[in-house]
């Protein structure tokens, strides 16, 4: 079993992360300590849950726990992109690309839910 780098799930929750991050870098001053770190927040939350999970993988439970923690925060990030489209700080076309790139995280992470022993979970 490798490194948890070598997940695509992971590639692409800090890929999500990252691209959220450039992009709130527009969002207005007034937005610093409540949209911005909050979207911030949440997207980098969905990859450090993915790392504890992958961590903590030989304990089933302590697993999938943190890996629903995971899916928590990517679902709080669609909920804060929601809020930058609807204050027009984002497109609809950057909003659709990273509503997107957050349901795939989804779908990997409820695989993962699902299949805890193809990830080296006991």
């Amino acid at each position: 079993m490798g490194d948890f780098n070598d997940l695509l799930v992971y590639k692409k929750s800090f890929e999500l992360a990252m691209s959220i991050f450039e992009i709130s870098k527009s969002f207005p001053k007034e937005e610093t300590h409540s949209l911005t770190d909050q979207i911030r927040r949440s997207s980098r939350s969905t990859n450090i849950c993915l790392i504890e999970a992958y961590r903590k993988r030989i304990y089933r439970a302590h697993f999938i726990s943190k890996l629903s923690d995971s899916d928590m925060e990517n679902s709080e990030t669609k909920g804060w992109l929601k809020f930058a489209l609807a204050c027009n700080y984002i497109t609809n076309e950057q909003y659709d690309q990273l509503v997107v790139q957050s349901e795939e995280i989804g779908k990997l992470l409820n695989h993962m839910m699902n299949n805890p022993q193809k990830y080296g979970s006991v």
